[in-house]
């Protein structure tokens, strides 16, 4: 058996797919360094990030498919579930391995799956959105945290980074523990060390808030309430649209306090 680690970087999983071709050593395994159980017979490889290795590895991919393919291929990964690594090395292996375009190949396991895993992303994505609610800082800084099932947050960048484009932002993601920040030219991943915040809401602590931040929060929470109308809600409906596991994040469900 051979079994693969990596750093758990995108580009190190396509680093261990060129050293699979290089050794000719096909992978039983693959999991990120530090998660990894080998059996007793495997025979472990860590494989270093080796961007010129990865970048062939993708430029391959790109000649072989489609773009929106490519980008299945990266949500994929983003998605995080136990042998997504794996998932992806059996579309490669499929990609290479045919002479024809295998996009729509829906005979194939991983041609589904991974058609399946984008739908799921982007519906991620679309709520991540919809569903952030900044709070503005002493400083101008306008906050939000998240806590999305998948890791969409470099799928939101583009989006964000237009939308508000005037104005510095962060976005932090409470359950990777890192973050995107944009100081009105460009937009990077930040790792903080120890984040200040509320453990369930992921609220920032009220003595480092603009003193207008709660103002603003109640008068959203108080037009929310009013553009209710009782007689014609649907919980049903309400909970397709807004899960309750997003609620904790979003201002106009928190309890009022004026």
């Amino acid at each position: 058996m051979h079994f693969y680690t990596y750093d758990g970087s995108f580009e190190g999983l396509l680093s261990v797919i060129f050293e699979v071709y290089e050794h000719k050593a096909w992978p039983d395994k693959i999991e990120k360094q530090g998660q990894e159980q080998p059996g007793i017979f495997a025979l472990t490889h860590h494989v270093l990030t080796d961007e010129t290795k990865a970048s062939r590895v993708w430029k391959g991919l790109q000649n072989k498919l489609s773009e929106s393919a490519c980008n299945d291929l990266y949500k994929a990964y983003l998605w995080e579930q136990p042998g997504f690594e794996m998932l992806i090395f059996r579309y490669v292996e499929l990609v290479f391995a045919s002479k024809v375009n295998i996009e729509e190949n829906f005979a194939e396991d991983c041609v589904r799956q991974i058609s399946h895993i984008s739908r799921q992303i982007f519906r991620e994505k679309h709520r991540m959105e919809a569903f952030i609610r900044f709070q503005k800082t002493a400083d101008g800084l306008f906050y939000a945290t998240i806590s999305p099932d998948f890791n969409v947050l470099p799928l939101l960048k583009e989006h964000f980074q237009k939308r508000y484009a005037d104005q510095p932002w962060l976005i932090y993601d409470v359950k990777r523990r890192y973050g995107l920040h944009y100081d009105l030219e460009n937009a990077d991943f930040i790792y903080l060390e120890e984040a200040n915040i509320h453990a369930k809401t992921g609220a920032l602590p009220a003595n480092i808030l603009s003193e207008k931040e709660p103002l603003y929060e109640t008068l959203w929470q108080t037009y929310f309430h009013h553009v209710n109308i009782p007689e014609r809600n649907n919980k049903k409906l309400h909970l397709r649209h807004m899960p309750v596991r997003y609620w904790k994040y979003l201002t106009e469900k928190q309890p009022r306090t004026r």
